[in-house]
């Protein structure tokens, strides 16, 4: 039974230590510590700014004009042939008649 316990701790750090390449001890460390920091660097900052300038941008436009018109629902489609239901339904069917 223990053997068993034993074999398997072993099992998953052997495929843990095949995951990172098979380096170990210190060298390892080092290589992850710089694959993340250039991520953070290359990926996940960059995408930060524009988010970022984005919201800024976007609540620049809300402010310099507070009591424009903004759209709050979507038009229903209409599988007909008349195309968007606004107001007057088939207005122009009842007029060909």
């Amino acid at each position: 039974m223990a053997s068993d316990w034993r074999k398997s701790v072993g099992n998953v750090r052997s495929f843990i230590g095949n995951l990172t390449g098979g380096l170990r001890g210190g060298s390892n460390l080092a290589s992850w510590v710089v694959a993340g920091t250039l991520a953070y660097f290359l990926w996940v900052k960059p995408s930060q700014e524009l988010k970022k300038q984005q919201q800024e941008k976007a609540a620049l436009a809300a402010a310099s004009d507070a009591y424009r018109y903004v759209e709050k629902r979507k038009p229903i489609p209409d599988p007909q042939e008349t195309g968007l239901i606004y107001g007057n339904k088939n207005k122009t069917k009842q007029s060909e008649e």
